[in-house]
């Protein structure tokens, strides 16, 4: 089992920067394939980005591509999403989650394919 934990998460100005960073326990962490998600009050979670086992493959949502960049540590057992440029439509809960499909790939985008999720760190961005 892993247990994840969020952080990073804060109010910024559009046009600002935050990091988001998660910290998983237990000494598997190499062997789940890492998302990072996010969810607005009444909206179901939207898939945000995907990093692959090793950290050589990622995959980003449309609405992400060129402003955020996953990246993972598998000796501190930690992922993390520098998200630029963010625009107030980025404002939501953002959680991150470990999965054991084989990612990246379509299925990865799915929240129902993840096994362990965080809390959630949330992230608001301003006009």
């Amino acid at each position: 089992q892993v247990q994840l934990a969020e952080s990073g998460g804060g109010l910024v100005q559009a046009g600002g920067s935050l990091r988001l960073s998660c910290a998983a326990s237990g000494r598997t962490f190499s062997s789940y394939a890492m998302g990072w998600f996010r969810q607005v009050p009444g909206k179901e979670r939207e898939f945000v980005s995907v990093i692959s086992r090793r950290g050589t493959s990622t995959y980003y949502a449309n609405s992400a591509k060129g402003r955020f960049t996953i990246s993972r540590d598998n000796a501190k057992s930690t992922v993390t999403l520098q998200m630029d440029s963010l625009k107030p439509e980025d404002t939501a809960l953002y959680y991150c989650a470990a999965t054991r499909i084989d990612c990246p790939g379509y299925g990865c985008s799915r929240d129902r394919g993840y096994d362990y999720w965080g809390q959630g760190t949330q992230v608001s961005v301003s006009s």
